[in-house]
């Protein structure tokens, strides 16, 4: 893997360089800038376009929110990360549906930082566990709007759903599966189409809603 090109977006300096410490533990991360709130964080990303960025969500002027769903409409490669304290419901379904492909509380352990950074710039979605039932609680009390499949998932794109519901990368699929890369990404790209999602961490909520996996 290349140097994961990375951003940290929050409004607290002290939380900016204890963040950018951790980071720096790892060679494989390099952190290529700083912003105070999510207006300079969507400026900075579009003059870096790194791999990775690092959000928080209270922030002046932007809120991570606003800047995860400007950044992912106008440079989708980017992988957002929301870092943050709040774990309600209401928090991770809103980064969540503005593109965030992690959420992550900022109470995390160093090392499980680290694999989170390298996780989503690999490819994999991250929700750290102390909010996920309560994301999949709230999503069935209220019913949300996750679109409803056009036509059935077929024996194989449900498993490979399920592998995509537990982090795993393509190429990890394709091994397991004893299948080309190629044909997981075109068989993802029909389970996007059926289940009427943009992106893997949206198809990974699916998965778990219907049962279809447990995590």
């Amino acid at each position: 893997m290349d140097c994961i090109k990375t951003i940290i977006v929050d409004d607290h300096p002290l939380i900016r360089e204890g963040i950018r410490r951790i980071l720096s533990l790892d060679h494989r991360i390099q952190v290529v800038g700083e912003a105070s709130d999510g207006l300079q964080g969507y400026e900075m990303a579009r003059k870096h376009l790194p791999d990775v960025i690092l959000m928080d969500i209270n922030m002046p002027r932007m809120n991570g929110i606003e800047a995860a769903r400007l950044i992912r409409e106008e440079m989708p490669g980017i992988r957002i990360i929301a870092l943050t304290i709040h774990d309600d419901q209401a928090y991770v379904i809103e980064m969540i549906k503005a593109g965030a492909n992690g959420y992550i509380l900022k109470d995390v352990e160093v090392q499980e930082l680290i694999k989170a950074v390298i996780a989503v710039a690999d490819g994999h979605s991250v929700i750290h566990p102390v909010v996920t039932g309560k994301v999949f609680g709230e999503l069935r009390r209220k019913n949300a709007a996750i679109p409803e499949e056009k036509e059935p998932l077929t024996g194989r794109e449900m498993e490979i759903l399920s592998h995509i519901a537990r982090g795993e990368a393509n190429k990890m699929i394709a091994h397991r599966l004893c299948i080309s890369e190629k044909t997981v990404k075109n068989h993802i790209s029909s389970i996007f189409r059926k289940l009427g999602v943009s992106d893997r961490t949206q198809a990974a909520l699916y998965a778990v809603k219907n049962r279809i996996v447990h995590l």
